[in-house]
């Protein structure tokens, strides 16, 4: 019978390694799986400056087809030490996640390897949640007011809903949309056009 696993959500301070462990781990995977992605970026909390975050890198690969990510799995799998646990809930997304034996703080280790310590969120070109995902973090790297606000926002979560990740991700919905709209407005011709007093 698996172990069952426990987990309680764990945000770290932020911790100024994290854009090189990034830079890093962009480097094995362009090494990889280079000739099929298309971009390859730093996404979620840790690539956010000066918040708190799950002490996981996440990284968002762009594909030139998602056939592409068929040939991805060998390499990530057996080069690099990914898992791949398929689209796990969106729609035209190819999850990995790399465990580790060492627990990170907050869970046990367990039969699915909670010890994340990266994990990739593999998109088509023109997927809207790879765009979304580098709005919402080029929108709160342009505005440290409202990332110390997601931050505060996180930490009230976190201790709300301490052992139900499921839980913490649905309440933080409604502060990502009110961001992809602000950003969507801050885009817009009129918006511009509005600064420009035309």
């Amino acid at each position: 019978m698996p172990e069952a696993v426990s987990y309680r959500i764990h945000l770290a301070d932020y911790d100024p390694r994290w854009p090189a462990m990034f830079e890093e781990e962009r480097a094995r995977l362009q090494a990889a799986i280079g000739e099929w992605a298309a971009d390859i970026q730093h996404v979620g909390s840790t690539s956010i400056p000066g918040i708190a975050a799950k002490p996981i890198i996440d990284i968002a690969v762009h594909l030139h087809s998602l056939v592409d990510a068929l040939k991805c799995i060998t390499p990530l799998v057996e080069r690099l030490g990914y898992e791949c646990l398929g689209e796990f809930g969106i729609p035209d997304r190819i999850y990995f996640r790399r465990g580790t034996a060492t627990p990170l703080p907050g869970k046990t280790a367990g039969h699915d390897r909670a010890g994340r310590t990266h994990q990739i969120h593999m998109y088509p070109l023109g997927h809207d949640q790879y765009a979304k995902q580098i709005i919402f973090r080029d929108h709160l790297r342009a505005h440290p007011d409202a990332s110390r606000e997601y931050e505060a926002l996180k930490r009230e979560l976190a201790a709300r809903h301490a052992g139900d990740i499921e839980a913490y991700a649905n309440a933080k919905s409604d502060f990502v949309q009110s961001i992809l709209r602000s950003a969507a407005l801050a885009r817009s011709p009129s918006s511009a056009e509005t600064e420009r007093g035309e």
